[in-house]
């Protein structure tokens, strides 16, 4: 299954970022990698299901590189393959929930958490560290994908 998306791995926790053209996903993949993260793939994600998990890779034809608006197309090393643990919406900043209920998304019949998050906020590069630390929000109340 292929998806538009950027997936990213952020201290061992794998990260598809959704949204339309234009929504951010490069933009804040970019501020992500300058924290640490490891690029998997820009703007889409091949998707297969593997023990009960859910991995994703760069199609062949784009792995390695990623659109940086003001740059072009640029190498970025990648990681060929690695589970996802979050899906993130990249919405405008009103439709972030101040209180947010568990949500998930669903990809291969298996489901992930969801956040709605707004890309360009300075802070969201941050709020996604804090959502994906051991015993955070987010993952601690994953479901263990079923």
């Amino acid at each position: 299954m292929q998806v538009h998306g950027t997936a990213v791995a952020l201290d061992g926790c794998g990260i598809l970022l959704c949204g339309p053209s234009g929504a951010g996903k490069s933009d804040l993949a970019l501020r992500l990698l300058d924290r640490g993260a490891r690029l998997i793939a820009d703007d889409r994600c091949d998707l297969r299901r593997s023990g009960g998990r859910l991995l994703a890779s760069a199609p062949a034809a784009i792995a390695g590189r990623m659109e940086v608006r003001g740059l072009g197309i640029v190498e970025v090393p990648v990681l060929d393959e690695a589970a996802l643990d979050l899906a993130v919406d990249l919405v405008p900043p009103d439709a972030v929930p101040r209180l947010p209920e568990p949500a998930f998304r669903t990809f291969l019949g298996l489901r992930l958490p969801l956040l709605r998050l707004a890309p360009f906020e300075a802070s969201t590069p941050a709020k996604l560290v804090l959502a994906t630390a051991p015993g955070g929000p987010v993952l601690d109340g994953r479901d263990g994908g079923q």
